[in-house]
């Protein structure tokens, strides 16, 4: 598994990524993770106070979302499933838009032209099939884009997942499959679905297949990155599976302690993605108390609007 960051913010001394990481980046990681951790804790808050219908939490995976977001141009097309709100913030959603499907006020929230951010498919695995279809397309029209598509790990026991990942193939199509194994499919484990890792499942469809620590921001958006511009060079199809955890319920209306242990949850805390990175962006005096100060001050902001 590639890993740039140890849980305690070092550098893992057995890294085999040629990564290097420019301040701007480094802060522009944290800041948009910062910003979707302090989103999705409001909407947790709005949907506990009946102002939202449902709410399916990100916490834990801003990592895994922030850095792949990252890896692909403003210009390419993504397709989230309905747990991407930090991808949401990358590409520029307001809370409004991004909270307007849960409030039960639109089928979408927003306009995916606008972003190149398709809207939410509440349909497990659905959002694949649409990706590569469209990915289809851009090969067709020999467009230099690619088409990121995000999954989870329970998702790809869905029929329509295998089906995408083989028409991937079959077609040649630019796209990219994003896996967050969060570990945790509703109250199911990851290793009651499958007997074999889910990377190596994606390669042997043929797929690019790669495989990263989740909660390692930096790790996440180089893999993710060198995956999508092979695919763009046009290589096969891509697959990254990123190791994460959810760290709260599979949604509102779920109680997680039905079916894990309170042992698991801390010892993922303790591999939480923004301590990980704001540990190594203090070490090399990146994160300066002013800078630090204007990025809380804008997520207690962006709180407010929410």
């Amino acid at each position: 598994m590639h890993r740039y960051l140890r849980p305690d913010g070092t550098v893992d001394p057995d890294c085999a990524l040629d990564i290097h990481v420019s301040p701007a980046l480094a802060r522009t990681l944290y800041r948009e993770m910062l910003l979707a951790r302090r989103l999705d804790q409001e909407a947790y808050n709005l949907q506990r106070q009946g102002e939202l219908g449902l709410w399916l939490s990100c916490r834990g995976q801003e990592a895994a979302q922030v850095g792949s977001a990252h890896a692909v141009r403003p210009t390419d097309w993504i397709f989230p499933a309905y747990r991407e709100h930090a991808v949401g913030v990358v590409r520029g959603l307001t809370p409004s838009e991004l909270l307007s499907q849960w409030r039960g006020c639109s089928h979408g929230g927003w306009d995916p032209a606008r972003y190149r951010l398709h809207i939410y498919s509440l349909v497990l695995g659905t959002q694949t099939l649409h990706a590569t279809g469209f990915a289809m397309g851009v090969r067709f029209d020999g467009a230099d884009e690619v088409v990121l598509a995000y999954v989870g790990d329970g998702a790809t026991s869905e029929g329509d997942v295998n089906e995408a990942f083989n028409w991937a193939i079959v077609s040649r199509a630019p796209i990219v499959f994003f896996c967050q194994n969060n570990q945790w499919a509703i109250s199911t484990r990851v290793d009651n679905q499958t007997g074999t890792p889910l990377h190596q499942r994606a390669a042997g469809f043929g797929l690019d297949s790669v495989y990263v620590d989740g909660n390692d921001a930096i790790a996440v958006h180089a893999v993710t990155q060198a995956v999508v511009d092979r695919v763009r060079a046009g290589g096969a199809p891509g697959f990254v599976e990123a190791v994460t955890f959810r760290m709260a319920g599979h949604s509102t209306s779920d109680d997680p302690s039905k079916y894990r242990n309170a042992d698991e949850t801390a010892a993922w805390e303790r591999r939480d993605p923004l301590t990980r990175l704001a540990a190594f962006m203090e070490a090399r005096g990146w994160s300066e108390p002013a800078w630090l100060a204007a990025v809380n001050e804008e997520a207690n902001q962006l709180a407010a609007e929410t």
